[in-house]
């Protein structure tokens, strides 16, 4: 009698535990293949917009460049705005480096001045978005090396039209800004003063709006309250059921040597692992800078190269 009972107790655990280890697969086969078809979803949701000379450059740009891995495990990020409608070659006019460190649970950005007056290697002194359109990531990233002794492991080239479709899948009731002023010139929306949610489009409008005073400081000032402001929404709701078609959404309009499955396991770790505030710096730091006009560069931003340099440095490098 007490070997039959045995005999029944041996076959439920086992019982038991085909049902878990069944359970288990169909979990994991299940989580596969729906972030497989929001993956895809989001990347049919999204028009393959890019011509065949478009596509070469995108492929020449992943060949050329040579990114080095940070030594304390962080990633870092070269992150450049560009607006595909322009038929002229490109002049970036956003030129962020974005560190992720998974240890430390930190973000930081940073926004560079398009017209910072920089040292830019085989073609002397210039604004640095200039380097972007004389030799694409690769040179901008020598460029970063020569004048602020800056590693970048990868970059990511964002078509402007892709940030309107990321946040339109994130937040399809749009974005909560505090819009600060009137702002029309030189957009294609009006945007008034006040609390509001704001579309992909009037956000990016927002962002890059830069016809008052302040201009292209209060663009880079805005820009980074806009990163902040999609972080919060990302982090608010089911990111990680989000992630694979937000990843699906943008990756026709990115050109980035950071494979997909990276993307992934950064987004999921983010997610998993929030962190608080994003940290921003802007180059050049107040005091350091000041108005200069050339006739080979017109008017640019000549900075304290030292100070500028110590400062970026300490920035993404003080958690060492």
């Amino acid at each position: 009698m007490t070997q039959r009972r045995l005999l029944r107790k041996r076959r439920r655990r086992k019982q038991r535990r085909n049902f878990t280890i069944l359970f288990f697969c169909l979990f994991v086969i299940g989580t596969i293949s729906y972030s497989l078809y929001e993956y895809y979803a989001g990347k049919s949701s999204a028009s393959d917009h890019k011509s065949e000379e478009q596509q070469k450059q995108s492929e020449e740009y992943e060949d050329e460049f040579q990114g080095e891995t940070d030594i304390t495990g962080k990633t870092n990020v070269l992150i450049l705005g560009v607006d595909s409608r322009d038929e002229e070659k490109a002049r970036t006019d956003t030129i962020m480096i974005g560190q992720y460190d998974t240890e430390q649970e930190t973000a930081k950005i940073v926004s560079i001045m398009r017209d910072t007056y920089v040292y830019i290697p085989g073609y002397g002194y210039n604004k640095i978005n200039s380097a972007f359109f004389h030799g694409g990531p690769e040179l901008l990233r020598q460029t970063l090396k020569a004048n602020f002794d800056i590693n970048v492991e990868y970059y990511a080239i964002v078509d402007f039209q892709g940030f309107i479709q990321v946040v339109d899948t994130i937040a399809p009731k749009g974005i909560e800004i505090d819009v600060e002023k009137y702002m029309s010139e030189n957009l294609d929306v009006e945007l008034f003063p006040g609390l509001q949610r704001l579309n992909g489009k009037e956000l990016l409008d927002y962002a890059r709006f830069r016809q008052d005073h302040e201009n292209d400081f209060g663009r880079v000032r805005r820009q980074q309250q806009v990163i902040g402001a999609l972080k919060d929404e990302f982090l608010s709701i089911a990111g990680v059921m989000k992630l694979p078609r937000v990843v699906g959404t943008i990756q026709p309009y990115v050109d980035t040597n950071m494979k997909t499955t990276k993307i992934l396991s950064i987004g999921k770790e983010f997610v998993l692992n929030p962190v608080g505030d994003i940290e921003s710096l802007r180059i050049p730091i107040d005091g350091t800078f000041w108005d200069e006009t050339y006739e080979h560069a017109g008017a640019v931003l000549a900075i304290n190269e030292e100070e500028n340099r110590k400062a970026l440095q300490q920035f993404l490098n003080e958690d060492e």
